[in-house]
């Protein structure tokens, strides 16, 4: 018989067992001896699941109450039945008091509550997969806390039955060191402006298919940085740099400026909406005249001055890559203006530029296909004897599409692509090649080279082993090869440019100096500079043209008597006339070239000169 106590339904299953056994053959039990063993069976059965099921709910209450992570249990409506003490204490408050909550609420805004509520839909049904994210809960200090939760379901006691879980992990050290690692990958780590990668990705996003209105670009670079970093040492310009992008964030406050640090010193900056150039050229030369007051650090008073290039247009007028040219161009033509100030895009002197940054890209070419060629300023010596006294060599570039050009037109080109030392180099060793065909036909009658070397080429550590090279190669001796200089070259800073000359020198080279004034002049004793000839240059010859005044021959006479004292041979350049060749002979001058010979001359044309003048 059932005992008191018995579990509902056991007295059922006892006795239908009981029946299914007393109907078998060979049992030997009355049925109620056999239905108070088969009770006892179930009853031992039942105790010992009942031991394990509270056994399974120690073991589960002693893990959800010591578990470092939050966790919320909740009834099938979301509400919160049941919180253990690690929720509690993340969230600031009691667990009593998270009792009765809806799971939404824990949200801290509304961006986090609708995420909660999408996760309890996500997981209303037993067996789904567990909803997981990053989401700011409600601290009881009224702040948001950053959690990474997890929701789930449990089964309920009846069949369908689901209980929402919540499981929440401290996510708020992770978070901040992401968020950090997220800032430094789009922001300069020394002036924390933007930089050249979030500054590209915002403007795309600037100049997208539902952008407005205008927009304007400012290159700003600032003038000599080096200097400062130079002088002062990197720590110094990295407290100027930075004291530069807070002036130029209290300069550039309206119309949405993005501020970004492009470079070591280049800074750009963007600004949309409704605007004119006018509006962004007042900004400008405010953050110009800012840049230029002085800045204290480490007791230096700092100046700094910067050049900046500007366009504004319409959003609609163009992709990225037009705006950020356009920028850099009229970047290009303020420095080259002068710098320390600012130029405005315009698309007129845009067209010029491109044909003359096409022909700096085709230099390379060009080279290689054999588009340049030497041509040749004679100058001949002036007195009786007669002859070419030397030749200076220069390059021309016989463009396919544009003529000749001359190399004031294309070596400005070529210091910019860095072609400079290709073309320098290429230009001594033709000149060298024809100075030995001259002697090889005239014998003594051949003349000298002159080359001016390029400045690039001129400091090129090579420059010297090339040089010994070719005198080699061409059996031509040192004293065949003069070098041209003036005094804005010698005033290298590093000096370089002298210390290349001079070795050169050594070699037995000889250095001429293109002399403008006295003060040119003076350099050679001052220097202790090894020049054997001067040649006068510039506004000392033009001012010798058919009337010359008594103060022009003064300053020659001059100039003259002053190169003897120092025991050097004077010639001139720019003598466009034969009496004027005359006049400078009659005061002490040797040797002339300009426009009384010819103003230039082929290879051919100079093997004829040679023979004209010594017959």
């Amino acid at each position: 018989m059932p005992e008191p106590g018995d579990a509902p339904g056991l007295v059922e299953v006892v006795q239908r067992w009981t029946a299914r056994w007393a109907d078998t053959d060979g049992v030997s039990l009355s049925p109620a001896q056999l239905e108070e063993l088969v009770a006892g069976v179930a009853r031992d059965a039942a105790a010992r699941a009942e031991a394990a099921r509270d056994a399974a709910l120690r073991r589960f209450s002693a893990l959800y109450s010591a578990s470092p992570i939050g966790i919320a249990l909740a009834d099938p409506n979301g509400e919160i039945v049941e919180a253990n003490a690690a929720l509690g204490a993340f969230l600031g408050c009691k667990t009593d008091d998270l009792r009765g909550r809806d799971l939404a609420d824990l949200g801290y805004g509304p961006k986090d509550r609708h995420a909660l509520l999408d996760g309890l839909d996500e997981v209303d049904e037993a067996g789904s997969e567990p909803y997981r994210q990053r989401v700011q809960l409600a601290h009881a200090d009224d702040v948001g806390t950053w959690a990474d939760i997890t929701l789930a379901v449990l089964p309920g006691d009846r069949p369908g039955a689901a209980y929402p879980v919540l499981m929440v992990l401290d996510a708020n050290e992770v978070h901040q060191l992401q968020e950090t690692l997220r800032h430094q990958s789009i922001h300069d780590p020394l002036t924390g402006l933007s930089n050249a990668s979030r500054f590209n990705t915002l403007l795309e996003g600037a100049l997208g298919p539902s952008a407005r209105d205008q927009i304007a670009l400012v290159y700003l670079d600032i003038d000599g940085f080096k200097v400062i970093n130079d002088g002062l040492g990197a720590g110094v310009g990295d407290k100027v740099l930075r004291r530069i992008a807070r002036r130029l964030r209290e300069v550039f406050t309206s119309h949405d400026p993005l501020i970004a640090r492009l470079s070591g010193d280049g800074f750009a900056v963007l600004l949309r909406g409704r605007l004119t150039a006018q509006e962004v050229i007042t900004q400008v030369q405010r953050a110009l005249d800012e840049l230029r007051e002085p800045m204290y650090v480490d007791d230096h008073g700092i100046g700094v001055s910067a050049s900046a290039g500007i366009v504004v247009r319409d959003v609609a007028d163009g992709g990225p890559e037009d705006l950020l040219r356009a920028a850099e161009l009229a970047l290009h033509r303020a420095k080259a203006a002068g710098k320390a100030q600012w130029m405005l895009f315009d698309p007129d002197l845009d067209v010029r530029d491109r044909a003359r940054y096409r022909l700096g890209a085709e230099i390379g070419g060009a080279l290689e296909n054999g588009h340049f060629e030497l041509v040749y300023q004679p100058m001949v010596k002036l007195g009786p004897s007669g002859g070419l006294a030397a030749v200076n060599a220069g390059l021309r570039w016989n463009h396919p599409e544009f003529g000749e050009l001359g190399s004031e037109e294309f070596y400005p080109l070529a210091d910019t692509t860095g072609m400079t030392v290709q073309l320098g180099n290429w230009l001594l060793t033709e000149s060298l090649a024809a100075a030995a065909r001259w002697r090889e036909r005239h014998g003594e009658a051949a003349p000298d080279i002159c080359i001016r070397l390029p400045g690039r080429l001129a400091v090129d550590p090579e420059l010297v082993g090339a040089v010994k090279e070719l005198l080699d190669r061409y059996r031509l001796p040192a004293g065949a090869l003069r070098l041209c200089t003036d005094s804005p070259s010698l005033h290298d800073p590093r000096g370089e440019v002298l210390e290349s000359l001079s070795v050169l020198t050594d070699l037995g080279a000889k250095m001429v100096l293109a002399v403008t004034g006295s003060a040119d002049l003076e350099l050679i004793p001052r220097q202790g500079l090894k020049v054997r000839q001067i040649i006068l240059t510039g506004p000392v010859v033009d001012a010798l043209g058919d009337n010359p005044d008594a103060a022009a021959v003064r300053h020659l006479d001059q100039l003259v008597a002053r190169a003897r004292e120092l025991g050097l041979r004077v010639g001139a350049d720019g003598v466009r006339t034969t009496a004027q060749a005359e006049l400078l002979r009659g005061h002490g001058v040797i040797a002339a070239r300009g426009p009384f010979v010819t103003d230039s001359a082929t290879g051919d044309e100079v093997d004829d000169l040679i023979e004209r003048y010594t017959g």
